[in-house]
């Protein structure tokens, strides 16, 4: 067999706790079924703190808004309502789950594509609403008048911004008014002054790139002058999302599974994926062509330390860092974190049905799970599962990803799902584990509350969709209830 080519999932002491107990998960197995989501509340709560400690550090103010969309749990948005942060919906159902697990309308703020009902809630309710667009600020200030509600406070969300002197170019969003055509959105606001609250400006990027946020940053502090001018009094500045989660334990390991993907698209080594996918990139005749279409997993500056890098990075035109615009305009920051925020608050577990090698020579595991169940293919996030041993199967627990466990040493698998389709691949490339599994072991993909557990999740061929717990730690024991039945009772601390 070829060096095994590992990609550790990164494990804070509390995940990585968790999974040390195989017994613990084990039993959650076998009382609620395979595939399996554990949700960590407490570990939204210190996530929201540390982003707090990088306002802090900036003697900056503002809201921190979880993007819903990131994780339908309601364990995690009850514990996140025992906090001081706020949280970002983009549906009439989203709003209706925040407001029920315990967000006042203060503290909630409506984005994305908008439908009648879901703005005439918005406006009902009093939520904050970021405006995509000139049709639906006039729809919103349309449905305050007739139905003589109070002022509907809006945030203008922005987009396309120009830069000046060395070009920073971006990709096109199909979200939000282009900064350019701001003017248009002020014009609207004049003419319902009274029934509309501006607040504020907002921008989307499709980006993680620092040079691009900045720009549009300050594309924001222009648009917000203009708003002064005519006689508005906007407050916050959102910078939205996209400060990334670190999903790898080494960066080695990243820079070593890029480099042998790229040989063996080449053909100069064994191939590392199922039929030579190559994630993006291609053989040309001895060239490697395309673009490497997967998630940066090992990002050390990411969440928190990102968007404090971001705070401290130089305005290109304006020629001061960012927060110190903020602090010279006397404006509130508004951040709107999805993943970051329940980075190290879950994972999916699955059982092994099958372990099966082929005539050929490759080793399929058959898990009782498939790809939308925990979909890190689908948003290209490679990262190595966690192999718990089901107790007499022999073997450690596996937890030491990378390092052989027990007897036989380490072995490359492909893992395939349980539907009746060729496609149904859990991981299209080879992964090493420490020890070759068997039936009644568990795979364990950690770090899956950001987008991995239930945004792709469906009923196809009539599989279950994961049940979801939430897990929490009483002194030096583990608990846990199902995801519905989880309030932050058991929490301890001034945010509780």
């Amino acid at each position: 067999m070829s060096t095994p080519l590992y990609l550790a999932p990164r494990l804070e002491p509390r995940l990585a706790s968790l999974l040390d107990e195989a017994g613990f998960l084990h039993e959650l197995l076998h009382a609620l079924g395979s595939p399996l989501n554990v949700v960590l509340p407490d570990g939204i709560a210190d996530n929201v703190e540390r982003f707090k400690e990088v306002y802090d550090r900036h003697r900056l103010a503002g809201n921190i808004y979880f993007a819903h969309k990131a994780n339908r749990s309601s364990a995690l948005v009850r514990r996140l309502a025992a906090t001081r942060a706020h949280i970002d919906i983009a549906s009439l159902g989203e709003l209706q789950h925040a407001m029920g697990c315990g967000f006042a309308p203060d503290r909630i703020m409506a984005t994305g594509p908008k439908n009648p009902e879901f703005l005439w809630l918005c406006a009902r309710s009093g939520v904050t609403v970021n405006v995509d667009s000139a049709d639906e600020l006039a729809q919103l200030a349309a449905l305050v008048e007739k139905h003589r509600l109070p002022q509907a406070r809006v945030l203008l969300r922005l987009s396309d911004f120009d830069s000046t002197g060395v070009t920073v170019l971006s990709r096109r969003s199909r979200f939000g008014t282009p900064a350019t055509a701001a003017t248009g959105l002020l014009d609207l606001l004049d003419k319902h002054r009274e029934s509309l609250d501006l607040v504020g400006v907002a921008y989307h990027l499709d980006t993680i790139g620092p040079a691009e946020k900045a720009t549009a940053f300050e594309g924001c502090i222009r648009v917000l002058n203009e708003c002064a001018a005519r006689g508005f009094r906007p407050r916050a500045v959102d910078i939205g999302g996209g400060f990334g989660v670190d999903y790898l334990a080494e960066g080695a390991q990243w820079e070593a599974y890029t480099s042998e993907l790229t040989s063996a698209v080449l053909g100069r080594r064994t191939p590392l994926t199922w039929q030579g996918h190559g994630y993006g990139l291609r053989n040309d005749a001895g060239t490697v062509r395309g673009a490497l279409g997967l998630y940066p997993a090992h990002r050390p500056v990411s969440g928190p330390r990102y968007f404090d890098e971001l705070l401290a990075a130089q305005g290109q035109s304006l020629g001061r860092p960012l927060a110190t615009l903020l602090l010279e305009n006397l404006y509130d920051l508004h951040v709107e974190p999805g993943r970051a925020l329940v980075d190290q608050c879950g994972v999916a577990l699955a059982r092994v049905l099958e372990v099966r090698d082929t005539p050929s020579g490759e080793t399929f595991v058959r898990l009782e799970m498939n790809a939308s169940d925990v979909s890190l293919e689908e948003h290209g996030v490679l990262m190595d599962p966690v192999l718990v041993r089901r107790p007499g199967n022999g073997g450690g627990s596996g937890n030491d990803v990378g390092t052989a466990v027990g007897t036989g040493g380490p072995v490359g698998v492909y893992l395939i799902g349980n539907l009746c389709l060729e496609a149904d691949f859990i991981t299209r490339r080879m992964v090493y584990l420490p020890e070759r599994p068997q039936a009644g072991d568990l795979l364990a993909f950690a770090n899956t509350a950001g987008y991995f557990m239930d945004f792709s999740a469906d009923h196809a061929l009539h599989q279950p969709v994961a049940r979801k717990v939430a897990a929490y730690q009483d002194g030096a024991d583990w608990r846990w209830c199902l995801d519905e039945n989880y309030w932050p009772n058991h929490c301890t601390g001034e945010d509780c």
